[in-house]
């Protein structure tokens, strides 16, 4: 069986290699070379019922559908869209939950063909293809949220000089659409990324309180969505550049707690090894009278 199960695998890899070089299989259709220029090009291509396009097209749904009910079990419930826009990842949900279920497919293969080639027991065999393709689902949703995690830490990191470039700006006559392209071409950050595509939303036709409102609610930083309350006031306010200092100064110190709190949460970890390399000596010196007494009951 073993044999016959590496054999079988090696054939359709050689397969798959020597079909790929014949014009029969290679050569792509008039219709598929031509999609790409025309209008409506995804269902165009979707047209092709033996192409790879058209059999994604079909599993996507599907993928989206079983992917978001694993998402939701293991409690993840922000919605997948939101965070992949806030990580600027180039790619939509549907193709994100796609790779993933193919990668559990794909893991959930090897597993058996492993397991087959090296004639483990079937329980064990078993066990392994219900864990493996689960872990393969939860890497990938994992990188996706620590992405995540780490791009709203680092947006509430940079808000307070950001804050204050705008502060600066607004005071010395920029105008809110000006100040924003002017921060998001100087800077290099998360938040320059993001005020990026708020400029781009702008010339696109999007009102600045519209642009401002989409952006705080993919990042979904508190102290974000209070900046944007205030920037949103650039029509009624007059002073707006000491209401946006002021903010700044306030996020400041936000962050200086934070950054307190994290150094004393790093001083209590540092003294949990010094506890216990100095309980376990003195518990080892105070078991040897104790055992001495025990022996001479004894």
């Amino acid at each position: 069986m073993r044999i016959y199960a590496a054999s079988a695998m090696l054939l359709f890899v050689g397969a798959t290699l020597v079909l790929s070089e014949f014009r029969f299989f290679k050569t792509r259709s008039l219709a598929a070379r031509i999609s790409p220029y025309l209008p409506g090009e995804r269902l165009t291509r979707g047209g092709e019922v033996l192409s790879v396009e058209s059999f994604g097209q079909l599993l996507k749904p599907l993928s989206e559908a079983v992917g978001g009910i694993g998402a939701r079990v293991f409690g993840i419930s922000e919605e997948l869209p939101r965070r992949l826009r806030r990580v600027h990842w180039d790619i939509d949900a549907s193709e994100f939950r796609l790779r993933q279920i193919g990668w559990s497919v794909g893991t959930a293969f090897a597993i058996l063909i492993v397991g087959l080639v090296l004639g483990l027991p079937t329980p064990l065999v078993v066990m392994f293809l219900f864990v493996g393709p689960l872990l393969a689902f939860l890497v990938i949703e994992q990188q996706l949220a620590t992405a995540s995690d780490r791009w709203k830490q680092r947006t509430f990191q940079e808000l307070p000089v950001i804050s204050e470039q705008l502060a600066m700006l607004l005071g010395s006559g920029y105008s809110l659409g000006a100040a924003l392209q002017r921060v998001s071409a100087r800077g290099s950050g998360v938040i320059a990324q993001d005020l990026e595509v708020v400029t781009q939303r702008i010339r696109q036709g999007t009102s600045e309180h519209a642009a401002l409102l989409e952006w705080a609610d993919t990042v979904d930083v508190e102290a974000v969505n209070r900046l944007v309350a205030i920037l949103s006031l650039n029509k009624e306010a007059g002073d707006l550049g000491n209401m946006v200092a002021a903010e700044a100064r306030t996020v400041r110190s936000e962050s200086h707690r934070v950054l307190l709190e994290a150094i004393e949460k790093k001083n209590q970890q540092v003294w949990v090894p010094v506890t216990l390399a100095a309980l376990v000596p003195g518990v080892i010196l105070m078991m040897i009278p104790f055992i001495s007494a025990l022996s001479d009951f004894g």
